[in-house]
């Protein structure tokens, strides 16, 4: 009788220390394990000068049509981006084939939102009229001067005086060629588009002053 109790009390001491080493191990998968309610990490906003983001849709509008070439470049402020120091985190374009007589709209974005996928996109194909002096395509090897080096012409012919006064004014640009002068041309715009405290116009091939606006 003596035997079979101590039989017995061996086995409950090792299932006891079973249990125990499995409650162990246990313990420590579930601190190893992140939390599932521990939420990412956003992507930080990328910045980028309108020469770049240009550069970033032109493959994709070669492939939509083979003789693409951009007609205007405009960029926009999201979230972060004031557009100081000539760069954004969104830019649209519009190219337009003239084999085609058509034209198409693509974007680069370096922020996500509910509004905007992060990196190339495209909207709907359109007609194009290249009789249209005033969308008239350009070549990109006439696009030297990059927006970082129009902002620094803006800057010192007004642009300067309006941060100082108002820091938080965001900075836009649109890059478009004028037939009449064959000039390609960098507007700097500060306050925006529609409602512009100042507006630098520069050259975008040699990086020169053209006027203010």
């Amino acid at each position: 009788m003596t035997s079979l109790l101590n039989k017995i009390n061996l086995t409950n001491a090792a299932l006891a220390s079973i249990v125990a080493l499995l409650l162990l191990t246990v313990g420590c998968d579930s601190d190893s394990k992140p939390s599932s309610e521990a939420k990412a990490t956003p992507a930080a906003s990328e910045l980028q000068t309108g020469r770049f983001a240009l550069q970033k849709m032109l493959a994709p509008a070669r492939f939509w049509a083979p003789d693409a070439q951009p007609v205007r470049l405009e960029s926009s402020n999201i979230k972060d981006s004031n557009g100081h120091d000539g760069k954004a985190n969104f830019w649209r374009a519009q190219f337009a084939s003239v084999s085609r007589q058509k034209s198409e709209p693509f974007s680069w974005s370096g922020v996500s939102s509910p509004d905007v996928q992060r990196g190339v996109d495209h909207g709907a194909e359109d007609s194009y009229n290249p009789a249209n002096r005033s969308a008239r395509t350009f070549d990109l090897n006439f696009l030297h001067a990059d927006t970082d080096k129009a902002f620094e012409v803006a800057q010192q012919h007004g642009g300067k005086q309006v941060l100082e006064k108002d820091p938080k004014v965001g900075v836009t640009y649109l890059l478009d060629w004028d037939a009449q002068s064959s000039q390609l041309r960098w507007h700097v715009m500060y306050g925006g588009e529609t409602i512009s405290k100042l507006t630098v116009l520069v050259d975008a091939s040699s990086g020169e002053y053209i006027r203010k606006e």
